[in-house]
């Protein structure tokens, strides 16, 4: 078979489903008898791999093994250097060594290099990168006593989740991986994965397909078309119809994508946790951020806001612990903002969710010290549901970066 005729890239189409669930047969009947075949699923694993990087994408395979190469060989330095002498600075040493590659690649994507004339990216790159950083800073933490070489490897490159998550953690993902479920704990466990497969299909082929694929060019095109200018800014009412229309595309099509990695998982016997939970019912924006991409913005949560939170405590920077975290969360969004990329609608977007969740925090404060004479019932649920939405799809729209194109060429 020419696999160049076939799109095997993660979930593209309902074709790559055909391919990994004929290559799960075995490794499910082996599930179903209490047996994980480990050495059958590193090679179905390795496989798909192979195939994902497959002819035009060869460049990409060669850079994920020599990134796979480098990340684990700082873990397992990491390992047997961090009881010596001077071990803050050899974890700080491995931290941005395994960062720094990534935040090349970051910076090649926008600003390309003439006299690089090769692919430097790949596939997957920012959750490798995600998943050796916080191997190593729970090693630190000693939350994560020993890490095995061969359990690592496989967590590194588990192939449902490599290209866009969910992001697992290794100690969840080891005690799944070690030990197969009973029967009854994987009936279940298939039974969800059927649900979320069939949902994923409905949400990323359907729903995501509509909002993306058919009304998005259309809508686009006559926001483009069809303006106005309102207090000297351009505008139009199309832009308002993009920005909700959008932000159902983003949603459907990354929900989608997570569900089947769940599902994939669910399947081989591992419990990857979920990405998304009912976000645009978010009743306040830090509420969004625990329903929205949750396995991201908790990495973030925990191996940023809370690290720079502490240590800017321990080195008593700011005497007011308001100014502390407000400092904390523009750090916290500027940084994912540029991980998405470094344009200018990626950073205010960042901006903008950090400078949302301060006034919230400034809300809630006053909301406590005001209880009695601030209403809370039906209606102002509701209402704060409808803001909090609205607030997000704004924050999408900027996102998106078609304000670039409507605003400036």
């Amino acid at each position: 078979m020419d696999f160049n005729l076939v799109n095997l890239q993660p979930y593209a189409n309902p074709q790559y489903f055909i391919y990994v669930i004929i290559g799960l047969i075995s490794l499910m009947i082996g599930l179903w008898f209490g047996k994980r075949f480990k050495t059958y699923e590193a090679i179905f694993s390795l496989v798909f791999l192979f195939l994902i990087f497959d002819c035009d994408k060869w460049q990409q395979g060669i850079n994920l093994l020599l990134w796979l190469g480098f990340e684990f060989a700082l873990t397992m330095f990491y390992q047997v250097y961090r009881s010596k002498k001077n071990k803050t600075s050899v974890f700080y040493l491995m931290v941005i060594l395994a960062i720094l590659p990534l935040a090349f690649v970051k910076y090649y994507t926008s600003f390309p290099i003439s006299s690089i004339n090769f692919t430097v990216g790949f596939l997957g790159i920012s959750y490798i990168t995600f998943k050796t950083v916080q191997v190593i800073m729970e090693m630190r933490d000693g939350a994560i006593k020993k890490v095995e070489p061969a359990t690592y490897l496989r967590f590194l490159l588990f192939f449902p989740t490599i290209s866009s998550g969910p992001i697992d953690r290794y100690r969840r993902f080891k005690k799944d991986y070690d030990n197969a479920p009973s029967r009854d704990e994987y009936v279940d466990m298939i039974t969800k994965g059927i649900h979320y497969l069939f949902l994923g299909l409905f949400y990323k082929f359907i729903l995501g397909w509509l909002f993306g694929t058919v009304w998005l060019p259309v809508i686009s095109q006559k926001a483009l078309a069809i303006t106005t200018t309102v207090f000297g800014i351009k505008f139009s009412w199309w832009l308002i119809a993009y920005m909700y229309d959008y932000s159902m595309y983003l949603f459907f099509d990354f929900a989608g994508y997570s569900l089947f990695a769940v599902s994939i998982s669910y399947f081989m016997g591992i419990k990857t946790p979920m990405n998304f939970n009912k976000p645009f019912i978010s009743k306040n924006i830090k509420d969004f951020w625990n329903r929205w991409h949750m396995t991201l913005s908790f990495w973030f949560r925990d191996y940023i806001y809370m690290r720079f939170t502490f240590f800017a405590m321990k080195k008593k920077w700011f005497k007011n612990r308001i100014r502390l975290s407000q400092v904390s969360y523009f750090l916290l969004f500027l940084i994912m903002g540029f991980w998405h990329g470094l344009t200018w609608y990626y950073i205010v977007y960042g901006i903008f969710h950090a400078t949302a969740i301060c006034i919230n925090d400034a809300w809630l404060r006053f909301k406590i010290k005001h209880k009695k004479q601030i209403p809370s019932n039906t209606f102002t649920k509701w209402f704060a549901i409808f803001l909090t939405f609205n607030t997000v799809c704004f924050s999408f729209l900027i996102f998106s970066g078609f304000l670039d194109t409507f605003w400036f060429k």
